[in-house]
């Protein structure tokens, strides 16, 4: 489970869907995604609604596998128009919300990870949308700032799931193995928002902490999620690196499977 309740994921899966949809109302939908280069900003926007709608039919069936693509309902836009796009989106968000509210965080539902649950996938949208939100915006030109809450949790999350692509014997986190080292995040505007990352001969563990590492990743929290996720460059006036840079692009490197 998350930093935050069921209904609050639930709540911030349309909040953020509202500003995604009011970020594409003022953007180039055929713009190429900077941070995801195989991307035009209309194929994000539809991934993001695809995903809200397979993860809305997981819970919404309780499912006990994964959901064929095929099988989830209105899975594109009715058509090419800015409109069609934005109504589906709204229409996505809404279902996929509805049904997380009347499963429960409880209910037992198919997960591809640790946590087979429909809180899992109110979470996971959520921090979905978080991330993507943040590769429209920096693809139209406008700010972006995330709650302190959602940019801490979206930093939690990452970690968890390299926790588990590291149980699961993914090649590169494995690599991570190794001679005893450690990464600081630390966000300089949000207090305690602050991750300790050791990486030794047994692989990667983590938790809440301050203290001294090989290298620390210091910025406003905003900005230390954005790198983390790797849609800011380390080398960015906006962060801090001190310490062995060289170690936070080898994670970078490593942790790229999302």
């Amino acid at each position: 489970m998350g930093l935050l309740a069921h209904e609050r994921y639930c709540d911030e899966i349309v909040r953020l869907t509202g500003e995604l949809r009011e970020t594409l109302r003022v953007a180039d939908l055929g713009a190429t995604v900077p941070t995801c280069p195989d991307w035009t900003l209309r194929e994000l926007a539809e991934h993001v609604g695809r995903a809200h709608r397979w993860a809305g039919e997981i819970v919404r069936t309780r499912a006990a596998e994964a959901v064929p693509d095929e099988k989830v309902p209105d899975n594109s836009p009715a058509g090419d128009d800015p409109a069609a796009l934005d109504a589906w989106l709204a229409e996505g968000a809404a279902g996929t919300v509805a049904a997380l509210r009347e499963a429960g965080p409880d209910a037992e539902v198919w997960s591809w990870a640790w946590d087979h649950s429909a809180g899992f996938w109110a979470r996971r949208m959520a921090i979905e949308t978080v991330v993507h939100l943040a590769d429209a915006a920096l693809a139209a030109g406008v700010p972006y700032t995330m709650t302190p809450e959602l940019a801490a949790d979206t930093v939690d999350e990452w970690l968890e799931i390299v926790s588990f692509a590291q149980a699961d014997g993914d090649r590169e986190v494995a690599q991570l193995r190794g001679a005893e080292r450690s990464l600081h995040l630390h966000a300089t505007d949000v207090p305690d928002a602050e991750w300790l990352i050791e990486l030794g001969a047994e692989g990667v563990t983590w938790r809440r902490a301050h203290g001294k590492a090989d290298v620390a990743l210091r910025g406003p929290l905003t900005d230390v999620m954005l790198v983390f996720n790797r849609r800011l460059a380390p080398d960015s006036d906006r962060v801090e690196v001190l310490g062995d840079a060289g170690l936070l692009d080898f994670w970078l490197a490593r942790t790229s499977f999302g």
